[in-house]
Order: structure tokens, then sequence, then C-alpha cells
């Protein structure tokens, strides 16, 4: 018999082949405990406990119609461990052994989006979709994204054109988005236009519409290699009044489509998951822009003589540039009361997904990212966050979810409950005082160095030409 090699996976490797295929039930009733491919993985295997009975059970998958890995044989109550993996083992070796690498199921519809196949002319392509697409050092970004696709519903039909074009930064949003969501293990109901996502679990529902800051004037306009150079007190400055107003923009404009009047939105949380690509590197210093604009406030901080750190909140009334004024406090304007929440994450572009990527094994060993930037320091007398810095590898452990903010309306006429979202930093108002519940890992902005690494032949052979 030929032999067949059937490896011990990574579970971040197992998480990003298998994505909607796992659904959320399962983790009321099992655990998973151990997981196995074959050489090529086309044929994917799980161990699992289940945690009443304390008997074990074994899945194999295997790729559907459109490239979804799906059950295509199970055993359970089985008394052991041991002999969950020797079926394991003895099943997929079988099916490999048949050459069979596609198992319908019956009940596939269209086909997986193609969505790095450029659909018009090379000049209207988004520049950083040619970078994503075509250049080595996204290759780990292209392989979590592919395997993404076979369960992405579009739900406006324009999903490839519009990421490939003049929606690149609000249609990546909307894949960080998904990618957290299936993370979070929640239940998706994506058979409306809008809003964006209906999800699910625990007996709650809300509903989330995706929006972003964009960049201002077309395509050709904007030089993509230039990175801003800001002073501190610029930066200040900015924060105090332009971004407020940029966020403003956006978030009153979802204010209007009143979503909330819609049949299967009505009575349940509605949240506005937002995030900053108006300009290049601009996620790594404009969130504070949106906690002072959202709840008309700005907080000081100063130590006492012991060296407590107290701080002050300052309320702020307005947001004024040249002609352009804007009331603060998002929360407390007419109809707010209507929008339960809003979701920021200076994370949501294609460095997390090529982070993503290569720590579950889609990266070329010639690309290294090196990752810098901030992190929250738990240290209730801290007034500045930590820094950190590492090398993107197999043994990470950055999760989607890392850098997620919700921030909860204190007028909300259907509050969102945390446990939905009990992954992320959630912020509320409270007697003027934001509060903030923070989980361990709590990253405000980073930056992912790429190194393409060459031999001493490839170096030689690129400056000879």
């Amino acid at each position: 018999m030929t032999n067949v090699v059937i490896h011990e996976m990574d579970l971040k490797r197992f998480s990003a082949l298998i994505g909607q295929s796992r659904s959320p039930m399962t983790e009321f009733f099992t655990r998973e405990i151990g997981w196995f491919a074959n050489q090529d993985e086309t044929v994917l295997g799980v161990v699992l406990i289940d945690i009443h009975d304390k008997d074990f059970s074994a899945i194999l998958l295997g790729r559907d119609a459109i490239g979804r890995y799906r059950c295509i044989n199970q055993k359970v109550s089985i008394e052991t461990p041991q002999a969950a993996h020797a079926w394991l083992v003895e099943t997929i070796t079988s099916v490999t052994l048949s050459r069979k690498t596609v198992f319908e199921q019956d009940d596939e519809e269209g086909e997986a989006m193609d969505i790095f196949s450029p659909v018009k002319a090379e000049e209207k392509l988004h520049h950083y979709f040619r970078i994503l697409s075509k250049e080595p050092s996204h290759v780990a970004a292209r392989g979590i994204i592919r395997e993404m696709m076979p369960h992405y519903v579009d739900i406006d039909g324009n999903f490839i054109e519009q990421f490939q074009t003049t929606g690149f930064d609000a249609r990546v949003w909307e894949l960080y988005l998904n990618a957290y969501l299936v993370e979070e293990g929640l239940f998706f109901d994506r058979a409306h236009h809008a809003p964006d996502f209906i999800v699910q679990k625990y007996g709650h529902t809300a509903a989330i519409e995706a929006t972003i800051v964009g960049r201002k004037g077309g395509l050709a306009e904007i030089d993509f290699e230039r990175f801003p150079e800001m002073t501190h007190e610029q930066i200040l400055e900015k924060t105090r009044n332009e971004m407020p107003i940029k966020f403003g923009s956006p978030l009153f404009s979802k204010l209007q489509k009143k979503y909330w009047e819609l049949e299967h939105v009505a009575g349940k949380p509605l949240v506005i998951a937002i995030a900053d690509f108006h300009d290049n590197q601009s996620m790594l210093w404009t969130s504070t822009s949106l906690t002072n604009y959202l709840y008309g406030v700005r907080h000081d901080h100063h130590y006492d003589e012991s060296g407590k750190l107290i701080i002050t909140p300052q309320k702020v009334d307005k947001h004024i540039v040249g002609n352009k004024e804007i009331p603060s406090g998002f929360f407390f304007q007419p109809g707010a009361e209507n929008i339960s929440a809003v979701m920021f994450s200076a994370s949501g572009t294609i460095s997390k997904f090529n982070r993503m990527g290569k720590q579950a094994g889609f990266g070329d060993s010639n690309v290294r990212l090196i990752r810098s930037g901030t992190m929250h320091d738990h240290d209730p007398s801290a007034s500045l966050p930590k820094t950190f810095s590492y090398e993107v590898d197999e043994n990470c452990e950055e999760t989607w979810a890392e850098g997620m903010n919700m921030f909860h309306n204190p007028n909300a006429f259907h509050p969102v409950p945390e446990e939905l979202f009990p992954s992320i930093a959630h912020h509320r108002f409270e007697g003027d005082m934001i509060v903030s519940n923070l989980p361990e890992v709590h990253v405000y902005s980073s930056m992912t160095m790429i190194l393409n690494v060459l031999s001493d032949e490839e170096w030689e052979r690129k400056i000879r030409q």
C-alpha cells in the first residue's frame, strides 16, 4: 500500500482553512482536541471530546464543489482519543488513495469568488489591490483571503469590482469584520441587503453596518507612497477638530439611513462599525478623535503628589475647521439613540491579513514580517501605552479580535450585551467619564515592516538588471 503522510495541524491553520464550516453550535457540547491533514490538505480531520458524555468523536472534511471544507464522514461515541485518532488516520488514508479531491454536497449554489483575477482594465485597478494581488510580499494575505471567499456572501453582487477598484478600503474593512465575527463564534444571517451583518448567539441578535472614513479625491490624485510627517502638536490639533468632523460625516450619513425601521432590524441593537482610511497610516493616531466625538468629552491627566494618575474630563461642545462646524457628542444627537454602539479598530487593514495569513502558514519563507506598535498598559498609574515589537511567524497568537473596540451609547434604546462580543474592548460613558473593560492584550495601533529576503544569487541577479 502507498504510504500516506498525515500530519498534525496547528489550530490557527485549521481554523483559517475551514472558516465558517465550523458551526458555533458545536461549542455548546464539544471541544476540539486535535487537528490533522494529509500532505496536500485535500482531506482534513478533527478529534473532539463530548463535554457532557466524556466520549470522543472524529470528523473528516473535504472541499465541496465551491471550495468549502465540509463534513464528508464522521464517527461518534468513541471510547478513547487514541481510537478516534486511529479511525481518522485510516479514513484519511483511504480517501487520499482514492485521489478524490472534490466532495459534492448537492446544496452548493454558484461559484467561489475569484477575487484576485482582475475584472477591470489595469489603469482602473486600485493601487493597493495591485500590490495585494501580485507582490510576493503579500502572499500570506492572498492565501488567507482565498480561503475566506468560498464562504463569503456577496449581498450586493459587486464585491469583486469594488474590492479591485474604488471600493478597496471599504471592502477590506468588511472582510476584516467578517473574519472577526466568524472568530467570535457568531451565527450569521446575510439574507438582507442592509445592514451588512446580522449576527446571533445566546438568544441575542445584533445588526452591524460597516462604513469608513474614505480618501479624498480620485485614485490618480493620491500619492500612495507618501507617509505624512506631523509633529505632536499637529496631531493633537487634528484629533481635536479635523478628525471628529471626518468621523462625523459617515456616521451622520448612516444615521440618516434609519436601518432601525427595517423589519429585520426593529427592536434589535444596531451597531455602526467604522474604520479610518482617509490617509496613509492615519489609523495610527486617529482613534482618540472618535472617542472624543462620540461622547463629547476629552480627558486631561496629571499625577498628584503621591504619584497617582488623576484623569479629568473636559466637555467638548463642538468641532470647528474653517467654515465647517459640527456639534460634538454623536451619541447625544437627535436620532442617535437608535444606534446602540459604534465599533472601531485600527487593525482592519491588509497588514492584518498578511500577519494572520503568515501565522496560519500561508507565508513565503523569503518574506519576513516585523510588527511593532503600542498596546494598553494595565498598570493603573500608567499614562502611556506599552510598546512592542516581534517577528510574525506560526508561533504568534494574534487574533482577529485584537484591537477591536465597542463604544456603547449611554442613550441607546436597545443596548448591546457585552457577552455577544466577549473578546474585544468595551467602553461606556459613566458620570462624565469613559470607563473601559479591556482584554489582557489590547493593541492600539501597529505597523508591519515587510522584508523580502533574497539569496546571494538572487541579489547578484537583481543588481545586474
